[in-house]
């Protein structure tokens, strides 16, 4: 038996007795075999569903109402790929699912045909209005619903959500949805939305609450990136740490290159983080490039990045290099005083016009990058005897900013020395150890050479080696000599006798330097890590300090 959508027999009731026996029979209702599937469903129902998926041909929908006389079916043709007919196969409670739809005042809906007029209202709508149940059915909507909106959505085809309709004095917030099938509008459907328009005043307080939130959040993320490594994190307040926070201050929002000099342990790597900080690029991480450990053999594939299978062992997709992963962003050469010759030629060329290519590419390629220097090296030396380029020292030092020694600014040591103290209990998670009053004057007698890195080993050795709550001369007992005396810095006149017959004070420094390097060899039996990590120097800068052959092994 075929049926379509437009056929009369596309539906037809059913109605059986007490017993069971067919009272009366219409449209689909009256084919014997369609009788047999809904009474062999009913029975296998459990009488209790109100709805029934009749699987075979053609699939059938059959709703059913038990009464004390009679029972009634309404049988429907669905199609073959009627959502309809799944939903009720699958949903043994699909009958619970369309009364509550059909009966809850914020999801039920009035229905309209083609003409505007009134197909189905729910009851709760009917008490609202005031009207017997059933009295609207086939009324203009119009005549029933006021300031309803329903036939214009059913002249047009186009939906209106979130409208404001007063009815009854009570303003509600409704959606209405025109019915489209085969391009023709079958009648629309109208639905409450929210309570009243007050609802909707709060669900968008709520949502801008919450996009203030995230904004909050957002900000105070970019604050913590930039408090990491700000200003507020390079400890002090003599007038020479005062004078470089002003410097970086300056330089910072400039797109000028910055060469940052200064002694080994200074916080040259801090000062660079504190310049991409301050900058318009420290949304993006900033690239961290250690020339001293570039191997020469690599630096192409480090710098420039490789196309997939450019080489033995490369990776498939490909790699970006460091020039690539710092567009838009900051690029810190560290040490790059110790740069060979070779890398820094290739540096050179992408500086003056920021294009490059991978290794095994043909594509050029352009990084915006803003460059970042660090050395502890004297370029006028280097340059004199040809070890670094002149063109090249142009290209990066269109600023210069010097660290100063701790030397310099010996008068920051107890404030670097507590800073020191709460960093390392907050991580090691002890209570913050004060410090005898002695201390700072006995720290204050070092030329600390190795500068605040040194510092800062001293007193975490101090701070571990201590027994009580505070550090004391005693707990910096580390620092002295293999003999067990407590080191003492030269008198003016011993440092004097050391130097040479100059009589500067750079000579003078120089002269420290191999003697504390000579005897930290000795000391640790030519273990060159150790000697670094004592002297708080890398051992980058401890090889070029030490003669050809130095003692002991490497």
């Amino acid at each position: 038996m075929k049926t379509n959508s437009n056929d009369p027999l596309a539906f037809g009731v059913l109605m059986l007795d007490t017993k069971g026996e067919v009272i009366c029979a219409t449209g689909l209702a009256r084919d014997d075999a369609i009788q047999t599937r809904v009474l062999e469903s009913y029975q296998n129902e459990e009488r209790r569903r109100g709805m029934m998926a009749l699987e075979g041909a053609p699939k059938l929908i059959a709703t059913f109402r038990a009464g004390e006389d009679a029972t009634m079916f309404f049988i429907q043709n669905a199609a073959s790929k009627s959502t309809l007919f799944d939903f009720v196969a699958s949903v043994d409670f699909a009958h619970a699912v369309f009364d509550h739809f059909l009966n809850n005042p914020y999801e039920s809906v009035v229905v309209v045909d083609d003409q505007a007029r009134i197909r189905y209202i729910p009851p709760v709508h009917e008490r609202f209005f005031g009207i017997q149940h059933g009295e609207a059915i086939g009324k203009k909507v119009t005549d029933v619903i006021e300031n309803t909106n329903l036939h214009q959505v059913v002249l047009t085809g186009k939906a209106e959500i979130g409208k404001l309709q007063e009815m009854g004095g009570v303003t509600r917030v409704v959606a209405r949805t025109p019915l489209i099938e085969n391009g023709k509008t079958l009648g629309a459907l109208g639905r409450v939305m929210f309570k009243g328009p007050e609802t909707v005043v709060e669900l968008s307080k709520e949502v801008v609450k919450l996009r203030s939130e995230v904004e909050f959040y957002r900000k105070e993320l970019s604050g913590l990136k930039r408090s990491t490594f700000g200003l507020d994190k390079m400890i002090g307040n003599s007038d020479a740490i005062r004078q470089l926070k002003a410097d970086i201050a300056k330089v910072a929002p400039l797109s000028v290159q910055v060469l940052i000099i200064g002694e080994s342990g200074t916080g040259k790597e801090l000062a660079a983080h504190a310049i991409h900080a301050l900058s318009e690029r420290s949304e993006n991480a900033m690239v961290f490039v250690n020339a001293a450990a570039l191997p020469a053999s690599l630096v192409e594939s480090e710098l420039f990045g490789y196309e997939g299978g450019a080489f033995t062992g490369a990776e498939r997709k490909g790699r970006k290099g460091k020039f690539e992963l710092a567009d838009r962003s900051s690029l810190f050469f560290d040490e790059i005083g110790d740069m060979p010759a070779e890398v820094q030629v290739k540096l050179l060329r992408v500086l003056q016009d920021g294009i490059f290519e991978r290794v095994g590419g043909d594509r050029p390629r352009h990084s915006d990058f803003r460059l970042i220097s660090a050395t502890n090296r004297n370029f006028q030396e280097m340059i004199a005897n040809g070890e670094f380029r002149l063109d090249l020292y142009y290209r990066i030092s269109g600023v210069t900013i010097r660290m100063p020694s701790l030397r310099e600014r010996q008068e920051d040591i107890p404030e670097l020395v507590q800073s020191f103290l709460v960093a390392f209990a907050d991580r090691h998670r002890t209570p913050v150890k004060g410090v005898d009053s002695r201390v700072y004057s006995y720290l204050k007698e070092f030329p600390w050479l190795g500068n605040v890195r040194q510092l800062l080993h001293e007193v975490e050795k101090a701070a571990i080696f201590s027994d009580g709550p505070e550090i004391t001369l005693n707990s910096f007992r580390l620092m002295q000599q293999d003999s067990g005396e407590r080191y003492v810095p030269a008198s003016p006149h011993e440092a004097s006798a050391r130097a040479s017959t100059s009589g500067k004070i750079q000579d003078a420094i120089h002269e420290m330097e191999k003697s504390m390097i000579r005897d930290a060899m000795i000391k640790y039996n030519g273990n060159k890590k150790r000697v670094a990590e004592e002297l708080g120097i890398s051992r980058a800068y401890l090889y070029k300090k030490l003669p050809e052959k130095g003692p002991g092994p490497a």
